[in-house]
């Protein structure tokens, strides 16, 4: 984070440390919705850090654990459901993000994950009032609360969703946006963001395949401006995402690293 001071809801970044070369390094929860979905992009920079990937997928069938003292952190990605869904896999979701902030543990939540984390917070959900989407690349803003974490935002980001969420209370905006206000937003040790830092090339290509129907709802970018626009902003976009997680997941509490070592 170089001389900037990382803070998480007031706690100083003195006060974490990043484990040494020796230590073992705990896995991280990754939460998907799809029986084909990977945790994309933010999969491979966790492995590159030196986590392993708890996989699970509670749509079907598997266990959420009731602590995270054997996890580094947790990830909820995004999926075609909404979190106002009555699935009971949703619920059981949504309920369970209490443990990653009652236990002060780094989660993270992308897009439906994101949507979550704001409904746990006590924020509604909801689709645009014009009935618009961000699909594509669009343009954020990094307020000064979030260039106070991280100096280098990406000034284009990409989207895949039609449901936006208010700013839970006492929650601080760290990113916004134009039809879709709440971009990004950090409350104590959890994050949500509504876009997807995840998605990698093969990615894109399958969902603008699958999901082509979608490019024609209002705001949606056409297809092919995904792929152009993905050569002029993946690379900050990138280069972003690896530096966040680096911080987010590395800076751990002190006597969570002296157990994993135990």
């Amino acid at each position: 984070m170089g001389e900037n001071v990382l803070r998480f809801q007031g706690v100083a970044a003195a006060a974490f440390a990043p484990p040494s070369a020796t230590e073992p390094r705990l896995p991280v929860l990754v939460v998907l919705h799809q029986e084909t979905s990977t945790p994309g992009r933010v999969g491979n920079a966790l492995r590159a850090l030196g986590h392993r990937l708890d996989v699970r997928r509670p749509r079907f069938g598997d266990s959420l654990p009731e602590t995270l003292d054997d996890h580094a952190g947790a990830v909820i990605f995004g999926g075609p459901m909404s979190a106002n869904d009555p699935d009971e896999f949703i619920r059981r979701e949504i309920d369970w993000i209490s443990v990653p902030l009652r236990e002060q543990r780094p989660f993270l939540g992308i897009c439906l994950g994101a949507q979550m984390l704001a409904m746990q917070l006590g924020a509604r959900v909801a689709p645009h009032p014009e009935g618009r989407a961000e699909m594509g690349y669009y343009p954020i803003r990094a307020t000064p609360a979030g260039l106070a974490l991280c100096r280098h935002w990406p000034d284009h980001v990409y989207h895949w969703h039609r449901e936006g969420f208010e700013l839970p209370e006492g929650a601080e905006l760290l990113a916004e946006g134009g039809d879709f206000p709440i971009q990004a937003f950090q409350s104590d040790h959890a994050f949500g963001f509504q876009f997807h830092p995840d998605v990698t090339y093969a990615m894109m290509h399958c969902w603008t395949t699958r999901c082509h129907g979608h490019l024609g709802e209002p705001g949606a970018r056409p297809r092919h401006h995904h792929f152009a626009d993905r050569a002029v902003h993946d690379f900050a976009e990138r280069a972003w995402l690896k530096h966040f997680l680096d911080n987010w997941l590395t800076r751990m509490p002190r006597s969570v690293m002296s157990e994993a070592a135990e």
